[in-house]
């Protein structure tokens, strides 16, 4: 049985895995040099997967940034014309 296309979440090819392929274990492990040059792909240490959190802004803050800033601009050009 499938899942209904509204019922499916949009970025499944973006979220994080919790296992890793062994290519992406040894670029990892080179990278923070833990892979020496000769060492054999098999048998490799484990490797933390971090899983990365995004926070989206909130539109009340965002809004009242707006406000903010178009009430200051407005405030010299009020004073201005007195």
């Amino acid at each position: 049985m499938s899942i209904d296309k509204s019922l499916r979440r949009k970025n499944t090819l973006e979220r994080s895995r919790n296992v890793l392929t062994r290519g992406e274990r040894i670029a990892k492990l080179q990278a923070d040099d833990r892979f020496p040059d000769g060492r054999s792909p098999y048998g490799l240490p484990k490797v933390r997967v971090a899983k990365v959190v995004v926070k989206k802004a909130k539109k009340k803050e965002a809004a009242a940034e707006e406000g903010a800033e178009g009430a200051a601009a407005a405030a010299p050009a009020a004073g201005g014309k007195k």
